[in-house]
């Protein structure tokens, strides 16, 4: 029987009855999207600023980068116009063309709202440059197309570096990540279906040398079979786990593993069309996940870089960001139901979210679980985006 997008076998039936559950808070497929318009109604502003409650009032470019995606994906395009001004006009100095978008935007300590840290960051650079090439092609609007490609020039030409002995690779921003001979990168920074269509639209571009090197890094650096958040690259000896590094005074913090960052590399991957070239090269770096699923409940918080454990019970974000993964893995149907059933648990029926203080980055991880796997989207071989409202 298939349920969800995953097929169940004989063992999962047992949990139908709960995973019913999850379609009757609105977990299934229906002709709205009824989680984007939570989210929008609780971490969107009228003018179209993403912000985190939980985190001072404050915006990045990431978050503004998935409205723009998630505005797309839901056939909203005056949602998407607003984010795309809203974005434009405070981080990008008015214009995303000359100017990639500071990262981060909130109150100063002089009590004035604006950007805090004007290096960019370089996840949020590809998904805004992505989402605006996919925009005007599906809505048939040129202007957005070729605002992605001048982004697309100027992450090109800043946020791209010729690593020694490996190639090109995306950088996780402008400044603060090579130090001497070494580079710090961040393999959740690199969704290989976007490199793949950056790849067709501009061919003389670094893009496909990047898509080719993108299994390879994540296999090197997933040394247990689990993803790290930061990685570092010292030429002729390979990448090894870090942590990040600020780009004025390089000082490390915490100890290096995956968490919050690395969670999206198995979101990315299990999201890759069946015969996207190096799919499975991606899938068979990061097995660990899924067998730590099949022998506990829910996700761990922390891996440490030996590739133990550190802090168990991640939140509910990351079940919902690993349901694409596991749909991709061969007998993993039990674990998948497992994880819904835990989201319908913990989804509030009152706010239309997950968790009862819900948590903007929790709902960003399962805005793209729970539309990917009800089929809102899909990505193609050549990472294209298929959207459900263009086939209707």
């Amino acid at each position: 029987m298939v349920f969800g997008g995953i097929r169940l076998g004989k063992r999962s039936l047992l949990l139908l009855p709960l995973l019913l559950t999850l379609c009757a808070s609105g977990g299934c497929r229906d002709t709205s999207w009824p989680l984007w318009q939570s989210y929008a109604h609780r971490f969107i502003d009228s003018q179209g600023r993403v912000f985190d409650p939980q985190g001072d009032q404050r915006t990045t470019s990431e978050g503004e980068s998935y409205a723009l995606f998630f505005s797309l994906v839901a056939n909203n395009r005056a949602s998407f116009d607003r984010v795309l001004s809203w974005t434009q006009a405070n981080l990008a100095q008015d214009d995303l063309g000359q100017h990639l978008p500071a990262w981060l935007w909130g109150r100063s300590s002089d009590g004035q709202w604006k950007p805090l840290d004007t290096n960019s960051a370089s996840d949020a650079d590809v998904w805004i440059a992505y989402s605006l090439i996919e925009a005007g092609r599906l809505w048939k609007f040129k202007p957005y197309e070729a605002l992605g490609r001048a982004m697309m020039a100027q992450i090109a030409r800043t946020e791209v570096a010729n690593l020694p002995g490996f190639g090109p690779m995306l950088l996780p921003g402008p400044v603060g990540f090579q130090h001497g001979q070494n580079w710090t990168l961040n393999p959740s920074y690199l969704p290989l279906f976007i490199f793949d269509r950056f790849a067709d639209v501009d061919p003389a571009g670094p893009w496909r040398q990047i898509a080719v090197r993108i299994p390879t890094l994540l296999e090197e650096s997933a040394r247990h079979g689990y993803a790290m958040d930061w990685v570092q690259y010292v030429p002729g000896d390979g990448f090894y786990p870090t942590t990040e590094q600020t780009p004025d005074h390089d000082q490390k913090t915490d100890q290096p593993g995956g968490s919050y960052d690395a969670i999206r590399v198995y979101l990315w991957a299990g999201m890759l069309a069946p015969g996207t070239p190096g799919r499975r090269h991606l899938l068979n770096a990061i097995p660990a996940m899924g067998a730590y699923l099949g022998q506990h409940p829910l996700p761990p918080e922390k891996v440490g870089e030996d590739g133990i454990p550190v802090s168990q019970n991640g939140p509910v974000g990351f079940s919902a960001a690993l349901l694409p993964y596991l749909h991709a893995l061969p007998g993993m149907s039990r674990v998948s139901a497992e994880q819904m059933i835990r989201m319908a648990r913990e989804k509030d029926p009152g706010t239309g979210l997950y968790g009862k203080s819900p948590a903007y980055y929790d709902q960003n991880l399962a805005l793209f679980g729970t539309g990917f796997l009800d089929r809102r989207f899909r990505f193609g071989t050549s990472g294209e985006l298929n959207v459900e409202w263009k086939l209707r």
